[in-house]
């Protein structure tokens, strides 16, 4: 088992405490917190060891999990990798994309395996479908949230939309060469709704949406393809897997047809996946390990994890103008 610490024990840093203690791929050595009392206060609650420094704590591990804030990002993960030790570090990788490329350098440099948190990679409802979206060519997202002051320090693009971000990349893979986006600050000094619509050089198009300030909680997208349309919904862990085909020439009572201008006629059908439950983000941790253990490559490559980066940010500065 890979003996891995805990940078960070916010309110993410301990369910990842939890899932690193509950699984069978890791054994929990400890974590560290600059907040002491909150660090004691869980010590004493969960029994997991408090280390006094992060030096401490990295030098006792094979593996570090970095849940800071992400203004603090950067530092920890040089650390960690200039000591060698592998890294997962919770998205967004870095506050700025020439820290995250920065983060890549050393990780090449020292050897080490990083894995960047981008949990909705492992939604049972879209690693359901991902094998299925081939050649999307409209991806159309919502990704709308209650207000919670936590998480507005930063633009809703690195809060929520970076989620859609690095989920769209994955399955369309082709390079953006244009992009246009509004935001609109309501109640938090950064913008807390935003529209982005992302263009690929295969010509491919995708309208991503994103609030912090909705009265309802809604995480979906559709993707658009030729005889295809996927739908994941990433909150209630749903999809739906929609085809079309060529018409028998003599189609039952209850086939759905549908015929163009030009007389042609196609069948409409269903090929909707099973959906296995799962907890996501033991799933990313667990896979991190697998990667480290099989010297393989991550899921979610700390490269991967910059370039979601690099376009939020491109996002970002598309407010201005």
């Amino acid at each position: 088992m890979l003996k891995a610490g805990v940078l960070g024990a916010g309110h993410l840093g301990k369910i990842h405490l939890r899932l690193l203690n509950q699984s069978d791929k890791y054994e929990l050595v400890g974590f560290y917190d600059p907040n002491k009392e909150n660090a004691l206060r869980i010590s004493q609650e969960f029994g997991y060891k408090y280390f006094d420094s992060i030096e401490d704590l990295i030098a006792a591990v094979d593996v570090v999990d970095i849940v800071t804030p992400t203004l603090s990002h950067y530092e920890c993960a040089v650390k960690v990798i200039k000591a060698k030790k592998h890294i997962f570090i919770e998205k967004p990788i870095s506050n700025t994309v020439e820290e995250a490329e920065e983060i890549v350098n050393l990780a090449n440099e020292y050897q080490v395996k990083g894995q960047v948190g981008h949990v909705e990679r492992f939604n049972p409802a879209f690693t359901a479908v991902k094998n299925k979206i081939n050649h999307p060519m409209f991806i159309e997202t919502h990704r709308l949230a209650e207000f919670n002051p936590r998480g507005t320090d930063v633009p809703v693009v690195l809060d929520l939309m970076i989620h859609d971000i690095d989920a769209i990349l994955s399955v369309v893979q082709s390079k953006v060469v244009k992009l246009s986006a509004s935001g609109v600050s309501v109640i938090s000094e950064t913008p807390d709704i935003a529209n982005a619509r992302l263009e690929f050089e295969n010509g491919c198009v995708a309208n991503l949406t994103s609030s912090r300030i909705s009265l309802k909680n809604m995480r979906k997208s559709r993707f658009f393809q030729k005889d295809a349309y996927i739908s994941v919904d990433f909150l209630e862990k749903k999809c739906e897997v929609v085809k079309m085909k060529d018409a028998p020439k003599n189609p039952g009572d209850f086939d759905m047809i549908l015929q163009n201008a030009e007389g042609v006629k196609k069948q409409i059908y269903f090929d909707n996946p099973t959906i296995d439950s799962n907890n996501a983000i033991l799933d990313e941790l667990e896979t991190f390990a697998d990667a480290i253990n099989n010297n393989t490559t991550p899921v979610v490559t700390l490269e991967d994890g910059t370039e979601a980066l690099r376009i939020a940010h491109q996002i970002i500065t598309n407010f201005k103008k």
